[in-house]
Formats: structure tokens, C-alpha cells, sequence
């Protein structure tokens, strides 16, 4: 087990929680079990630490402090999301500690795609039927978890072998990203160095990626910071908060507005609207 200071403002469960990632485990004293690309980690927050142990320890404390995003300062990205919308108090404070998680590439793209019009414990359903049939089991703490596989793990599966897995019409569209990648007509590397544009176009060229799981993938894999995806959540508090309605009008508003931390905000607000009581009171009202 490693031990970490924490710097600065971090609350470990709301990351894990806010809808990020989909492959973790509370246990029953509180900490988390969360499965990464190679390998498992329990962790927990207590006194300004974190206690962090896995199965595999090479490099584990850069690897959680890159995981969470430890070494960025977002108290310089909440001065200026406050400078530009001061309506945004409420979410930043709210949400304070919330942290933007740093995931594979490969998984990120397969859970978004399964993401859509999906409900969460599905989609974490199908995740692990995909690792529990295609990838590496490991042991951790007496228990089995299974890694997510990669592309090449999965190059001679079919369309019938992805839906046993219940990601239901998803199996063509996650096919089609399979074999791509397999056949070298998409290359994971080459989004880093994208602008943000061009990314979102070269993603939406592949059936069954729109603007939203677009948005997710680059957000959550790539952390392109500007973009802003358009969910219930978010569409409940643009509302009520904002009086703005349409994907299009929010997206242009986050635009404008959040400008290069578009999705830190959104993060803020989906946190803020799905958890505070703040948005279940204007309903009541109204």
C-alpha cells in the first residue's frame, strides 16, 4: 500500500461517482475497487490521504496521481469559469474537489458508444461482460476482476459475440470501431494531437457516434476540455437555471461562455443538477 498527501481540494467518492467511469466497486468499509487499463486499485480518502494498493504496484503512485488528475490546480479553472458566469457559484462550490478522470482511450470509446440511450447499471453490465469474456482475470484482495480487453484482443469477434454481451443494436456500431482500429483506418494516438474540430468530425465519421459520445470520448480520453456533451442532466439545469433549451442553444452558450473548460463546467453543472437538492426543489415549486 502507498499512502499520498493531498495538495489540494479532492473529494475521492464524487469523482468516482458522477458518472464518469462505470467499472469500480464500493466495498463495505468505504473504499473503492476501480478497474484500469492494466491493472485493479483499491483506494480511500482519510485525513488528506490517500491509501491506495493494487495487484500490480509498477509506478503506482504517478499512475493514480495521473488517473485523477492530482497535479492539475483547478482553483485557477474555477477563477476563470466564476469570472465568466457567475451563475456557476453554486455548481463550482457544490462540486469542489470533483477532479476530471484521466481514461484509456479504447474503453473510453466502447463505454460511450454503449452509453447511448442506455441506463447506467446496463452499461456497466456490458462492460463487464465484454472483460469477464475477452480479457485478462486478475486477482486482487481474494477477489477476481477481469481487465478491459483491447482492440487487438477482439479482432476476430463478431457482431452475435458483442450482443451475448447486452450492448444490444450497439454491436455494429462497436464492430465497426473494432475493426477499424485492427485494419489501421484509426489510429487512438493520432486524437491527442487534433484540434478539437477536426477530432469530433473524425469520430462522427464512424456510425453510432454523435455529438454527445463524441464529446464524452474526447473529454474523458483526451481531456479536450472545450467540448460540452448535452445529457438530461444537463439539459434539466440549462433550463431551469438558465431559461435556454435545445442542444444546439446549450451548446453555443457553453461555447461562448466556458469557452476552454466547456467540460469542467458541465461536469460542475451534471454534478450540481443530478446531486444537490437544488434542482428536485425548483421542481417541486414549480
Amino acid at each position: 500500500m502507498i499512502k499520498i498527501k493531498i495538495e489540494k481540494p479532492f473529494k475521492l467518492e464524487d469523482t468516482i461517482t458522477c458518472g464518469q467511469i462505470f467499472r469500480f466497486f464500493k466495498m463495505e468499509d468505504g473504499s473503492f475497487d476501480i478497474i484500469l487499463k492494466d491493472r485493479v486499485i483499491n483506494v480511500y480518502e482519510k485525513n488528506n490521504y490517500l491509501y491506495v494498493s493494487s495487484n500490480n504496484e509498477d509506478d503506482l503512485k504517478s499512475v493514480v496521481m495521473n488517473y485523477f488528475d492530482l497535479d492539475n490546480d483547478y482553483s485557477k479553472i474555477n477563477e476563470y469559469l466564476l469570472k465568466q458566469d457567475k451563475k456557476l457559484d453554486d455548481a463550482i462550490n457544490f462540486s469542489k474537489g470533483l477532479m476530471m478522470i484521466k481514461q484509456d482511450p479504447f474503453e473510453t470509446i466502447m463505454e460511450y458508444i454503449i452509453s447511448a440511450n442506455n441506463s447506467v447499471p446496463s452499461i456497466a453490465s456490458a462492460l463487464n461482460n465484454i472483460a469477464l469474456k475477452y480479457g485478462k482475470k486478475v486477482m486482487f484482495n481474494n477477489k477476481e476482476y477481469y481487465l478491459f480487453p483491447q482492440y487487438k484482443d477482439l479482432k476476430d469477434v463478431k457482431e452475435s459475440d458483442l450482443r451475448e454481451c447486452k450492448v444490444g443494436f450497439r454491436d455494429k456500431y462497436l464492430k465497426n470501431i473494432i475493426d477499424k482500429l485492427n485494419n489501421n483506418e484509426l489510429d487512438l494516438d493520432s486524437f491527442y494531437s487534433m484540434d478539437t474540430k477536426e477530432a469530433l468530425d473524425k469520430l462522427m465519421e464512424n456510425i453510432g457516434i454523435g455529438p454527445k459520445v463524441a464529446s464524452c470520448i474526447l473529454l474523458f480520453a483526451y481531456q479536450k476540455y472545450d467540448v460540452f456533451p448535452v445529457d438530461t442532466w444537463v439539459k434539466k439545469v440549462m433550463k431551469t437555471k438558465y431559461k435556454i433549451e435545445g442542444e444546439k442553444n446549450i451548446r453555443s452558450f457553453a461555447s461562448i461562455t466556458y469557452g476552454k473548460y466547456s467540460g469542467i463546467a458541465i461536469q460542475y453543472l451534471f454534478n450540481y443538477g443530478r446531486n444537490s437538492n437544488w434542482l428536485m426543489k425548483k421542481f417541486v415549486i414549480e
